[in-house]
């Protein structure tokens, strides 16, 4: 098991920037990849960045791309998601997600197949 726990988020002018952490504990984190995913109410959950197991793969959404940079630290077993030039719309509840998988540079932007979730960290972005 592996337990996921994220922490940064609050509430940010826009244009401002905010760095959430997602600390794992239970398993070393470098056996799997992580995404970041954020919800609002009525919407389901969207695609936000991952990073592959060595850090060495990310992936962003088309919204975020330029402004979000993923991260990860294997030796603190912690993801980062540094999320500048904030806006309204990026406001919502963010998770960050773990998914085992063998390869080192795959990165995973569907929700479904992650194994572990965090229990959330509110981002809200004023206008």
């Amino acid at each position: 098991q592996v337990q996921l726990v994220e922490s940064g988020g609050g509430l940010v002018q826009a244009g401002g920037s905010l760095r959430l952490s997602c600390a794992a504990s239970g398993r070393t984190l470098s056996s799997y990849a992580m995404g970041w995913f954020r919800q609002t109410p009525g919407k389901e959950r969207e695609f936000v960045a991952a990073i592959s197991r060595s850090g060495g793969s990310t992936d962003y959404a088309d919204s975020v791309k330029g402004r979000f940079t993923c991260s990860r630290d294997n030796g603190k077993n912690t993801g980062y998601l540094q999320m500048n030039n904030l806006k309204p719309e990026d406001t919502g509840v963010y998770y960050c997600a773990a998914i085992w998988l063998g390869s080192y540079t795959v990165t995973v932007s569907d929700p479904g197949p992650y194994d572990y979730w965090g229990q959330g960290t509110q981002v809200t972005v004023s206008s």
